[in-house]
């Protein structure tokens, strides 16, 4: 380049750099309108072959139990029979009590106690002794839909059993199964045959239904989870009726005594209960008369009220809830669920509202 003169355009190495550029983009652009690109290679997805496990989950293998003790075992389809039996001195000891599913204590005239055992499970050669029937029997037995034996009772009461719709077993009615034994002095002596009594039940009495929950085994019971220990349960239900019921470890069982005195049934053994259930109820009189005029009294036992449970050793408050006479009473806890019981029989003890009362230590 000459001095003085001026570059107008750009420098030589510029240019050769710029002719590079157009030439690879002539090619791109060729490239471009020429073959189309190759496609992208295909995903594939392996597919894993599972059989379907089209079984369904089995269900839990849950033992039979008895309805009326919730003890393990093949329930037999035969009723629930109910039990008049009396509990004065003069017929203590009694017969087959050591042997009763459930025992319901009542107070009736002259605030004597009276009981209704009610047996299914186990089958005593002979219960007694056996008396008439009270107004309160047929809320006790109706949820049963079995059958109920005593020894009579005034026309009006007995035809409350009968609207109960349990089978009647009448001594009075000339019921088979019942008699009066010698050693024992009237009315103290009528005794009868649970397995005379099961061969005569109507068509259509069968295995009642559960009454009271049950835990499938004493540790799970509501009273011994939620509970506090004890060791003494006193009642009084009556000036005539103070029940006594001991813990005892070692057997796992309440004892029952007649105030101080040690409860026995006939063959010796001591009275248990591994459940003992207090229910307060209003224990009105009813229109009934006894010897003397003496008012017939009753317990209202159709709505709900206090009730104590006690098992294994320890106590819990609950409430008690029965929605009509042919319903099972219900035991809740607080917070309103069941309340369960420990697998074994129970103790019914219905403590007069006002004037009963139990006593814990």
């Amino acid at each position: 380049m000459r001095r003085g003169a001026v570059r107008t355009g750009p420098p030589r190495a510029w240019r050769g750099r710029a002719g590079a550029l157009v030439a690879t983009g002539a090619l791109l652009a060729l490239a471009a309108c020429g073959s189309p690109a190759a496609a992208p290679a295909p995903t594939v997805t392996a597919r894993a072959d599972v059989a379907a496990d089209k079984q369904a989950v089995p269900a839990p293998e849950v033992p039979s139990t008895w309805p009326l003790t919730g003890v393990e075992g093949a329930p037999d389809p035969r009723p629930a029979i109910g039990v008049k039996i009396e509990n004065t001195s003069a017929a203590r000891p009694q017969s087959g009590l050591d042997q009763a599913d459930v025992v319901w204590e009542t107070i009736i005239e002259f605030e004597v106690s009276r009981l209704v055992a009610v047996f299914h499970s186990q089958a005593p050669e002979q219960v007694g002794p056996i008396r008439s029937v009270r107004p309160m029997d047929p809320q006790i037995v109706a949820p049963l839909g079995g059958m109920l034996a005593f020894s009579g009772g005034q026309p009006g009461i007995v035809q409350l059993v009968a609207a109960s719709g349990v089978q009647q077993i009448s001594h009075d009615a000339g019921a088979p199964g019942l008699e009066r034994v010698r050693t024992r002095k009237a009315p103290h002596n009528v005794y009868g045959s649970l397995a005379t009594w099961w061969g005569i039940a109507e068509a259509g009495r069968t295995a009642p239904a559960e009454q009271f929950g049950f835990a499938r085994s004493a540790d799970r019971a509501a009273a011994v989870t939620a509970g506090t220990p004890a060791g003494t349960l006193a009642f009084r239900l009556s000036g005539q009726s103070q029940p006594t019921w001991t813990w005892d470890a070692g057997t796992g069982t309440w004892l029952r005594s007649e105030g101080s005195t040690p409860a026995t049934a006939a063959n010796g053994a001591r009275l248990s209960a591994v459940n003992v259930v207090a229910i307060t109820a209003s224990h009105p009189n009813t229109g009934y008369g006894a010897q003397g005029g003496a008012p017939v009294p009753t317990y209202e036992l159709v709505g709900s009220g206090d009730a104590v449970i006690a098992t294994g050793g320890k106590t819990v408050a609950a409430r008690w809830q029965k929605d009509a006479q042919d319903q099972p009473m219900r035991l809740l806890l607080p917070d309103g669920s069941e309340a369960s019981l420990a697998p074994g029989n129970t103790w019914v003890e219905l403590v007069p509202a006002g004037k009963g009362s139990l006593t814990i230590s």
